[in-house]
């Protein structure tokens, strides 16, 4: 090229620019500084511009890496020279250093760091208009391979925030661009975006937390960063803004924030999860019922954290923060409770608050915890659905239809503190009357109640061993939870129409011992022994109609009720039963429960005087049907400590007249003809059975 072409620079100038030693591009550096403070004594604008259109559009972007750091070394003494008049220029001096900074040579980069630095220096707030442009550039340098290129980075970056801490910074035109560099995967460009925001964050004057929403999602993902440094960075300033939560709370976007801190909740970095745990209990905390319309989410990042049983300190951590929470949760909803009822007392005209509960997105997180594999989970859910239907009743009961599937199948959990609370949920959904005053649910909730109880013997029906591990703890609790005798009742009505009657045989069976054996049936009990009252009598009733699928039931029913008469009546019937193994194993069991406390008072009615002798004679009846056992040899010794007094005595009326006044309450005969009719139906259903059977193989 022609020396022409370069002007106003001299042609030595142009050939020290492009030299590949340094010294001569400096010297070159040299003159340019005191050319361009000669034209801007002179006011010539024109001859400055022209000659950063040289150097920013020949030498910056030239072919030869020597003329490119000739190029940046010359701009940079351009802005030297210019000094606070640097601002009219920024345009041309900052552009075609930005284009160097990402050149493959490395020495060109770091040349273009240097220069920048020097116009930054010498422009300081005038480069503002141009922030967006550095800081992108730094984000992206900041990842340099190049040790010397990082370290001039890190030179203007520290520069660079100097400038808008005392400057007039316009931060809601930066969030877009940090928002955007906060998602980069490097650690290094992390580590970058945090020192900024962390400068941002301590400056007064810049009200950081306001634009918080924008930039939480990335910081919790840089809080996973591998990077130890990064990761502690990350750490501390998420503390700073939590603290800066903290101390002014309304200036904060709470609700903007909760569902990313949901979301990190879930994370599988305990750091992580621990931080937005922490963050979410203090948002609770500090907004109060503004949280409620999120509780769906806040379940779904609580609610599995309740179930860590472990050493390590975080987990534990973890935990205890996620039971704090819930334990907030709940004091809010009683709060909204009170609210509302206060409002309904006042039957204000006043528009009703967002900040309320939705109740269907929170009962289907609920019901969806109820499968989690943790005890604390499902109990901390069974105790919120609870709660959620004691406090509000006429809005639970629309979501009974999901509920109550979901409730049966935890009935066959398998930790015992589990399956009690399910039941206390479902006692309270079956029993409790509900009705706002307007419409009558009642109806609807009361069908539950033969709903559950149908679907309870299903479930025995189709697992035994559901019946054998469960049935007694659930239905004990049931008669703790709920009125025993309406229980009984309910399970023998549906039981009399259920067609496996193999199945009522072994449900009777299970029945009958927990009555006969439980301290929650102790009034119960008490009821059929003594048959005083009318109520008392249909117990006895609808009790007998179902055992009579059950023998030995039977008899142990009306041994319990003093209808020894009775007794011997049914047991003269056992001869023409089928004796099988089964059969004496359930007598077996009735001696050992006639030696228990529970018939305490019938062995003691053997030293009346006169004697009972249809008790004796059932006694023997039921030693005569046993071979020569333990049991038989047990209940043998038992009758020979009968006083031979007793068996001879005239029989006196006084005695026993008063159970027999009792007994006419009961028409016997019409029992016993049903007892008959029931093990007719055993035959007829046992020979079709084996019937079936030989036609299968």
């Amino acid at each position: 090229m022609s020396e022409k072409d370069y002007a106003p620079l001299s042609a030595a100038c142009v050939r020290a620019l492009h030299d590949k030693i340094y010294d001569k591009r400096k010297t070159a550096a040299l003159e340019i500084e005191k050319m361009v403070k000669e034209f801007s004594s002179a006011n010539n604008c024109g001859q400055i511009k022209k000659l950063l259109k040289v150097l920013g559009q020949d030498f910056a972007v030239s072919q030869n890496p020597h003329a490119r750091k000739g190029g940046l070394i010359g701009l940079a003494a351009i802005a030297i020279a210019l000094g606070k008049d640097t601002g009219a220029y920024t345009d041309e001096l900052i552009k075609p250093i930005l284009g160097c900074l990402s050149d493959q040579d490395l020495r060109v980069r770091y040349y273009a760091c240097e220069s920048l630095y020097n116009v930054v220096k010498v422009s300081r707030g005038a480069v503002l208009s141009h922030f967006s442009a550095i800081f992108n550039a730094l984000s992206k340098i900041a990842t340099d391979p190049d040790q010397n290129v990082k370290n001039a980075s890190e030179l203007l970056d520290r520069l660079l925030k100097d400038i808008v801490v005392e400057s007039n910074f316009d931060l809601e035109g930066f969030i877009p661009l940090l928002r955007e560099r906060i998602y980069t995967r490097s650690s290094f460009a992390r580590q970058f975006v945090i020192s900024w925001i962390s400068v941002l964050n301590t400056e007064p004057d810049l009200d950081l937390i306001v634009y918080l929403p924008d930039i939480l999602d990335g910081l919790f993902i840089i809080l996973d960063d591998p990077n130890l440094e990064v990761k502690k960075m990350c750490e501390t300033t998420l503390g700073e803004f939590l603290r800066g939560i903290k101390s002014d709370p309304s200036r904060v976007k709470f609700s903007e924030m909760i569902n990313i801190l949901n979301k990190h909740a879930q994370e599988k970095s305990d750091l992580v999860q621990f931080t937005a745990i922490t963050w979410i209990k203090e948002f609770v905390q500090l907004s109060g019922p503004a949280m409620l319309p999120y509780m769906s989410g806040i379940f779904t990042a609580i609610l599995p954290c309740l179930a860590y049983d472990t050493d390590a300190r975080r987990m534990t951590d973890i935990k205890e923060t996620a039971t704090a929470v819930n334990y907030t949760l709940l004091k809010l909803i009683a709060l909204q409770q009170e609210l509302e009822d206060a409002d309904e007392i006042r039957k204000s005209s006043v528009e009703p608050s967002q900040e309320k509960l939705d109740l269907p997105p929170v009962v289907d997180v609920l019901t969806q915890y109820l499968m989690h594999s943790s005890i604390q989970t499902k109990v901390a859910v069974l105790k919120w659905i609870h709660d959620l239907y004691m406090k509000f009743p006429s809005q639970m009961v629309n979501h009974i239809d999901l509920l109550f599937p979901a409730l049966q199948r935890t009935l066959a959990d398998e930790a015992d503190q589990v399956v009690q609370q399910c039941l206390v949920v479902i006692a309270e959904v079956i029993s409790s009357p509900i009705g706002d005053g307007k419409t009558n649910s009642t109806d609807k909730t009361s069908t539950y109640y033969n709903k559950f109880v149908i679907s309870l013997l299903q479930s025995f029906n189709n697992d035994k061993r559901l019946l054998d591990e469960r049935g007694s703890f659930i239905i004990r609790q049931l008669c703790v939870l709920l009125n025993a005798e309406e229980i009984y009742k309910s399970l023998a009505s549906i039981l009399l129409k259920e067609p496996n009657l193999k199945f009522v045989r072994l449900m009777v069976e299970h029945l009958n011992m927990i009555l006969l054996t439980s301290s929650e049936l102790f009034e119960m009990r008490n009821k059929l022994k003594e048959l005083k009252t009318e109520e008392s009598k249909s117990l006895f009733c609808c009790l007998y109609s179902t055992w009579c699928h059950n023998p030995i039931a039977t008899v142990s029913l009306c041994l319990l009720s003093q209808n020894y008469e009775h007794v011997c009546e049914l047991i003269k019937l056992f001869g023409n039963l089928e004796i099988t193994v089964d059969f004496l194993m359930e007598i077996d069991k009735l001696v050992q429960l006639i030696e228990s406390p529970i018939f305490a008072y019938l062995r003691l009615e053997l030293l009346e005087v006169p004697c009972d002798k249809n008790l004796v004679r059932a006694l023997y009846g039921l030693l005569m049907l046993l071979p020569q056992t333990e049991a038989f040899n047990t209940l043998k010794i038992r009758l020979s400590c009968i006083p031979s007094l007793h068996l001879t005595t005239e029989e006196s009326t006084t005695p026993h007249a008063k159970k027999q006044s009792l007994k006419n309450l009961i028409d016997f005969k019409t029992l016993l003809e049903h007892f008959k009719e029931v093990q007719e139906k055993h035959k007829v259903y046992k020979q079709a059975i084996r019937a079936k059977e030989i036609l299968n193989l």
